[in-house]
């Protein structure tokens, strides 16, 4: 089941993994294969990512505005979609109160 926060956590992990991923790449000089599986596990989260989120759009999970943060921008650093789950939360947040 698709959940905002299930996405919202998901998010997350993926951004962790893409910062282990630049550190290991250029912080320790890109030893393999952790680079290659780091790497992998990027793009693997970030289509799944891509395609859970036109889904969630589509149920109306979230706005059109995180969706395109993840599948557009989430391939060059998924930061912006995490950035926008923690946005919408805060937006949800406001408007509830």
């Amino acid at each position: 089941m698709i959940t905002f926060n299930r996405l919202k956590y998901v998010s997350f992990f993926h951004s962790l993994v893409y910062l282990s991923l630049l550190i290991v790449a250029f912080g320790l000089h890109n030893p393999q294969p952790e680079t290659f599986i780091l790497g992998l596990s990027h793009g693997l989260l970030w289509i799944g990512m891509s395609l859970v989120c036109v889904v969630a759009v589509r149920l109306r999970i979230i706005p059109l505005r995180v969706a395109v943060a993840v599948a557009v921008l989430g391939g060059i650093g998924p930061f912006f979609g995490s950035v926008e789950f923690i946005r919408e939360e805060r937006r949800r947040a406001a408007v509830a109160h």
